[in-house]
């Protein structure tokens, strides 16, 4: 029972990591600010990746919050996430714009914790595909 309580702290402790990391990066990407800018244009997906990028990031973190989406949002936000690395691994480099690497290390822990939640709640994948999970052994 106890297990279960913990268990449950910590699923909705990594929902809501991801939920505000996502949700308060959407104010910048959505006003236009010069960091957002200055990315977007150094990949050459400004504006139109930058405000894409931004609702997927909104729908993401809303699906995360819903324990029934929780799963899809988590796939969404991995995805995302690949692509900010890949991003500041081959284009921006991991300190963009004198941030100290901030943007790279939310995108880690964004990836990171979505991962997790993809795995906590894989069995919800097989019910979405309608698949018969494999019995243990």
């Amino acid at each position: 029972m106890a297990i279960n309580y913990i268990s449950s702290i910590g699923t909705w402790l990594l929902r809501l990591i991801v939920a505000a990391i996502m949700l308060q990066t959407l104010y910048f990407k959505f006003t236009a600010s010069p960091e957002s800018v200055y990315i977007f244009t150094s990949i050459g997906m400004e504006p139109w990746g930058r405000i894409g990028i931004g609702l997927m990031e909104l729908i993401a973190a809303v699906l995360i919050l819903f324990p029934r989406t929780t799963v899809l949002g988590a796939i969404l936000a991995t995805g995302l996430m690949c692509g900010a690395i890949y991003f500041h691994l081959s284009k921006l480099g991991i300190v963009v714009l004198n941030d100290g690497g901030q943007l790279f290390v939310y995108a880690i822990v964004v990836l990171v914790a979505s991962v997790w939640l993809v795995w906590i709640h894989r069995i919800q994948i097989y019910t979405l595909l309608k698949v018969k999970t494999l019995k243990r052994i």
